[in-house]
């Protein structure tokens, strides 16, 4: 085997290892290093695949691998770090911080469903687990760096931050049509406005941020969370 072929294997190191970093800095209540690190680790994702296919070096061993990493960066990491959040709140919350740590669960069921099902092409079935860890990890950033901002006092509350996990994980695991964010020169022409429309509405939020001041990782919470929204009104319109 040629060398060229364990490039993607390397870069899929890189994003656990990105993983395992931002772990030790949530632990040591460093919430916005710890979303660097995933943000980090989402750039290693992307790469991989990226590396893989232009390389020809796609394999069975390179997809368990990354599978294994997404776990760790996209799934132990950002419920880490939701229950830190709550802690760090000092709310009186008792077993309710610990509710978040399901996401790790769903994280793990999500990617063995993704890794099993043929169906999952230029379109997932269920919210791809970066999305739900950026989403979190985002939110865990904004909350640290601007502490009276409205998504810190919902978050100081008992419901919200559970809720959350809750949702997203439930939505890790169904069968909800979302599109994905790699073009491909067959696409549809629907398929690529709901593209293009997403990254518009990341680069508006990247430039609301700016403008009024607010912390960079608002943007990347109202994205996905538009991302969200955007693929469940296009499934309930079958659009």
């Amino acid at each position: 085997m040629s060398l060229r072929r364990h490039i993607p294997n390397a870069i899929t190191s890189m994003n656990l290892l990105c993983g395992l970093i931002g772990v030790v800095f949530a632990l040591r209540s460093r919430l916005d290093i710890a979303f660097y690190c995933m943000l980090a680790a989402a750039v290693c994702d992307f790469l991989d695949g990226w590396a893989a296919r232009k390389l020809d070096a796609v394999s069975d061993f390179g997809k368990e691998m990354d599978s294994l990493s997404d776990l760790l960066s996209f799934g132990l990491l950002p419920a880490l770090m939701l229950c830190l959040l709550m802690q760090t709140f000092r709310f009186d919350t008792g077993w309710l911080c610990w509710i978040p740590l399901v996401m790790t669960l769903f994280s793990g069921l999500r990617l063995a469903k993704f890794n099993t099902d043929s169906r999952q092409g230029d379109r997932f079935l269920g919210l791809p687990t970066p999305a739900a860890a950026m989403l979190c990890g985002a939110l865990c950033c904004y909350c640290v760096n601007s502490p009276t901002g409205f998504l810190s006092t919902w978050a100081a509350g008992p419901v919200f931050v559970p809720l959350l996990a809750l949702c997203l994980g439930g939505l890790m695991v169904c069968d909800l049509p979302m599109f994905s964010l790699k073009f491909h020169k067959g696409d549809s022409r629907t398929m690529t406005v709901k593209r293009w429309t997403l990254l518009a509405f990341i680069a508006v939020s990247v430039v609301f941020c700016l403008i009024f001041g607010h912390h960079i990782s608002l943007a990347v919470v109202l994205a996905m969370l538009f991302y969200i929204l955007n693929n469940l009104v296009y499934a309930l319109f079958k659009l």
